[in-house]
């Protein structure tokens, strides 16, 4: 069974700004990328990264090796979304020859984590940032506590609502494997 965990943070002016730079530097990242998806076709991970990881890290240095490599993610999981998917009206077998559209990340789009980028321990939370690590309390629930210890993490996401406030999403797989 799947479990998502929606936890709020609780940021300081400061903090606030930081997450906001590098939701905005993530974003840049996304858009350098995505025309090339559409124009070669390829939004294969592995294949994105071996094509574009070294030029990205070289432009961008201080968003770090690691949220490059999840920024690569991110538009390798919006195009198979957007290209792969039966329903979509951009799907390939719908497109034909036709050139794909370029996907467009906000400089709101949702900032992607994983183990080496954010870590929870105890009751502090350390988030990746432009400028180093952040630090937040963060004390759980038994029950959202004990998901975390038992569950499988199968992705992290950074997004700030409508009302500003930003959001930690956690997605967890528990149960058999």
């Amino acid at each position: 069974m799947n479990k998502v965990l929606r936890i709020p943070l609780k940021a300081s002016a400061a903090q606030y700004e930081r997450l906001m730079a590098l939701q905005k530097v993530f974003a840049q990242v996304c858009n350098q990328l995505a025309p090339e998806v559409s124009r070669t076709r390829v939004w294969n991970r592995v294949a994105l990264h071996h094509l574009h990881y070294r030029s990205l890290r070289e432009q961008h240095p201080a968003l770090g090796s690691q949220m490059v490599c999840n920024a690569i993610y991110a538009v390798s999981r919006t195009a198979r979304l957007v290209f792969q998917s039966p329903a979509s009206a951009f799907n390939v077998q719908k497109m034909g020859d036709r050139a794909l559209p370029v996907l467009r990340f906000a400089d709101t789009c949702p900032v992607y984590f994983d183990r080496h980028t954010l870590s929870l321990k105890a009751d502090k939370l350390s988030l990746f940032t432009l400028d180093g690590r952040m630090q937040f309390e963060l004390t759980l629930p038994a029950e959202q506590r004990a998901l975390f210890e038992q569950g499988k993490l199968r992705e992290i996401v950074l997004s700030r609502g409508t009302d500003g406030v930003f959001v930690l999403s956690f997605w967890l797989e528990s149960g058999p494997t």
